[in-house]
């Protein structure tokens, strides 16, 4: 919710912020009364958008909330730089990345003196948003996050403001949310900024997929990046979820999945493709995963 309170919102003596109010900026906020009429409706979304806009170039922007809030803020720094305050730290805030802050906590951030952002943002809400960003690793102590293309989130968020200022009818809020789960979910598949080891492993799981058929050993997968097998293992899982066999497998079996429907090989040739030379085993760890043989998932 956006609060247009200022009386609380010097940071220190010598600087204030400046929740909104710049020129050039679109900004819409929902009535309350209708979020909450929206969520008593059967069949809506479990999450609604209930503030957006668009600041450029916003010099002194800002807002110190020491009440946390029931919804989510993302912003999204498209020029510029900011800052960003939690319970953890200070989190720098540069062009292309995405500040995510959870419901339930205080926080601040800002706009910075020399180069202030210019950026796309929107409050949510819904019952499960706060597990959901949880799960995807967007917390308070990692608020900060490196999307593989800024330039489509942001455009995400041009969406949503463009529907939510059309009108507030259901299918233009449906719709709006609609994009703002789709930003969601890109910048649950990004990047923190605070870890730069990321990258290693997002160049780990790209040799995986373009090298099923060889034979892979996670001791090789930590050398090629220069990590010890156990710090590759540890960050491997916290980056993708899954240990790195496991997360192989995964990789594997949706491959063999995808030449069973498109191709008419024999089952021994798309266990060679995808990396299991013995073809009974690769059955057998493909019923395992599937509940069905290869033959029968080919039908």
């Amino acid at each position: 919710m956006v609060d247009m309170d200022i009386s609380l919102l010097a940071v220190d003596t010598r600087i204030v912020l400046i929740p909104d109010g710049f020129p050039g900026q679109r900004m819409l906020v929902l009535p309350r009364p209708l979020v909450n009429e929206v969520f008593r409706m059967p069949g809506t979304p479990q999450l609604i958008v209930t503030d957006c806009g668009y600041f450029p170039r916003a010099q002194s922007h800002g807002k110190r909330r020491t009440t946390a809030i029931d919804e989510v803020v993302v912003i999204v720094c498209v020029d510029g730089a900011g800052w960003c305050e939690t319970a953890t730290g200070h989190f720098p805030v540069t062009r292309g990345q995405v500040l995510v802050l959870p419901p339930g906590h205080e926080h601040a951030y800002g706009a910075d003196e020399d180069d202030p952002w210019t950026l796309w943002w929107f409050h949510a809400a819904g019952p499960e948003l706060e597990r959901f960003l949880e799960r995807a690793g967007m917390t308070i102590e990692n608020p900060v996050r490196r999307p593989h293309d800024p330039h489509r989130v942001a455009t995400l968020l041009t969406e949503i403001l463009q529907w939510a200022e059309r009108d507030t009818t259901l299918p233009s809020l449906l719709a709006a949310s609609g994009a703002a789960w789709h930003a969601l979910t890109h910048l649950a598949a990004s990047r923190t900024a605070a870890d730069d080891t990321d990258e290693l492993i997002e160049q780990s799981v790209q040799y995986l997929r373009e090298h099923l058929a060889e034979p892979l050993s996670v001791s090789d997968l930590a050398a090629s990046v220069a990590l010890s097998t156990s710090h590759f293992s540890s960050l491997f899982k916290r980056h993708t979820g899954q240990p790195v066999l496991r997360y192989l497998t995964m990789l594997r079996m949706a491959r063999a999945r995808e030449l069973l429907h498109i191709t008419n090989w024999t089952i021994a040739s798309i266990a060679a493709e995808v990396g299991f030379p013995d073809a009974f085993y690769f059955a057998r760890q493909f019923k395992k995963v599937h509940g069905v043989s290869p033959r029968a998932y080919r039908g």
